[in-house]
C-alpha cells in the first residue's frame, strides 16, 4: 500500500491544497480518502485535492510525502495517470 501527499503548494479558491494519490490502485486511494473524511468530490481524475490543513493528517494516517513531480512520475509508471484531456490533440 502506497499513498502519497505532496506539499501544498497549489493556491485555489483562498486555500492552499495537496494532491494525494495512490500508486497502486484507485480502490486503495478512495478507501484511504474515505478513512481521512475527504469527500468524493475531491477527486480530480487520477488524486484527491486536500486542503493544507489535513496535510498533517493524511501523513498520520500513513501518506508517504513526496514531491509533486514525484506523484506523477509513480502514477505513470503504475499506468495509474489520467492527464487532463487537450483541445489541441486528436
Amino acid at each position: 500500500m502506497t499513498v502519497l501527499i505532496d506539499p501544498p503548494n497549489v493556491p485555489w479558491r483562498g486555500r492552499m491544497w495537496s494532491h494525494l494519490a495512490s500508486d497502486t490502485s484507485y480502490d486503495e486511494l478512495h478507501a484511504f480518502a474515505r478513512a481521512l473524511g475527504v469527500p468524493e468530490r475531491g477527486f480530480d481524475r487520477d488524486h484527491y485535492d486536500v486542503p493544507a490543513e489535513h496535510y498533517d493528517d493524511a501523513v498520520a494516517a500513513g501518506a508517504v510525502p513526496v514531491r509533486s513531480r514525484e506523484i506523477a512520475t509513480r502514477l505513470r509508471a503504475a499506468g495509474l495517470r489520467r492527464p487532463k484531456a487537450s483541445a489541441d490533440r486528436d
